[in-house]
């Protein structure tokens, strides 16, 4: 809930000596727009060729896939990385792309731990994801230049999935690829136009965390995942 925004854009516009905005979205018509232009020539296999260049710049494993083997490939990354405890979202597209059965019967079945995000149990549910050795998540949009996955969270989609485990793996269906921040921005405010419900917390993650200090020395998961890896579904 917002609470005294009107006054406090009519608090601002008056110190600007202006009157107040009301329009729904001001029109800008900049001269020059190259953020407009920059990789919008390429289709989707060209897409995926930047985005594979990128995640070996950002450190992250980048795995191609199909729906009918993504089970197996995600057991698999899984088990590579030292297997549960794990930390996913509830999410639909886990029983669209057929992982239901990876998740509730099989890896419990081996007595891997699998916490599913649930908005009921409050901090419970973040501190099963710090605990947690992977956290898998979908991507909403991915950004090819940067090798970005773009996560809108809500209540049943916690951040903490993303940002606390040990590993974490983001699962990209192919159609989700855009060729930079451009394209996400302007599919966000497409949203906020057409009087879409956005979430207050969407986060842009770029592989592991990265740091480095004023000597430019990298180092890897200082404050988030160690290892990402990106699970790209052949989805056309």
């Amino acid at each position: 809930m917002i609470q005294n925004r009107d006054s406090f854009l009519e608090n601002v516009a008056s110190q600007l000596g202006r009157s107040l905005n009301t329009t729904v979205k001001p029109e800008r018509n900049w001269a020059f727009r190259p953020q407009d232009k920059t990789l919008v020539d390429k289709n989707p296999d060209e897409l995926m060729s930047v985005l594979r260049d990128q995640c070996k710049l950002i450190h992250t494993e980048l795995i191609e896939t199909t729906s009918a083997k993504l089970s197996s490939v995600l057991e698999s990354t899984v088990h590579l990385y030292g297997g549960g405890p794990i930390s996913l979202w509830r999410d639909p597209r886990f029983e669209e792309y057929g992982l239901s059965g990876l998740i509730q019967e099989t890896w419990p079945a081996r007595d891997i731990e699998v916490n599913e995000w649930n908005s009921s149990r409050g901090k419970e549910n973040v501190v099963e994801a710090e605990r947690a050795n992977v956290g898998i998540t979908f991507s909403d949009m991915t950004l090819a230049e940067s090798g970005t996955v773009v996560l809108l969270s809500s209540s049943d989609k916690g951040r903490s999935v993303s940002l606390l485990p040990h590993k974490y793996i983001a699962l990209i269906p192919k159609s989700t690829i855009v060729p930079r921040m451009t394209q996400a921005a302007q599919e966000i405010s497409r949203r906020v136009q057409a009087g879409e419900t956005i979430p207050s917390c969407i986060n842009f993650i770029t592989g592991p965390s990265n740091s480095a200090d004023i000597e430019m020395n990298l180092v890897v998961g200082v404050h988030g995942p160690v290892k990402a890896a990106y699970i790209v579904i052949e989805d056309r």
